[in-house]
């Protein structure tokens, strides 16, 4: 039961790229999902989230103008479309799902394994 992240690679500064969130074993219907990062020798830091039926949906600071988050609930999954990248996107990224609508990471469950999103020329 858990939840898995791709789509990262390596990507030029001003590149886009989309991830995805799939879940394993758990309907994703019921729960809101935030996608979070962490870069080299920084916390892990929230980047945007959305409510169960895709009606709410939340950026930070850093995110907003330029990442947009999405679900398709028949597909169990979440996405993260990241345009304008910076090298300051630079980071593992990951996703989990939480009961509440929220960007505290204590609230959120079922982390899998991330996927590194390397933005360099």
């Amino acid at each position: 039961v858990q939840l898995q992240a791709s789509g990262g690679g390596l990507v030029q500064p001003g590149g886009s790229l989309r991830l995805s969130c799939a879940a394993s074993g758990f309907t994703l219907d019921y729960y809101n999902v935030g996608w979070f990062r962490q870069a080299p020798g920084k916390e892990r830091e929230g980047v945007s989230c959305i409510s169960s039926s895709g009606a709410r949906t939340y950026y930070t600071k850093s995110a907003k103008g330029r990442f947009t988050i999405s679900r398709d609930n028949a597909k169990n999954t979440v996405y993260l479309q990241m345009n304008s990248l910076k090298p300051e996107d630079t980071a593992v990224y990951y996703c989990a799902a939480s009961i509440q609508f929220t960007m505290q990471t204590s609230e959120y469950f079922n982390w899998g394994q991330g996927t590194l999103v390397t933005v360099s020329s």
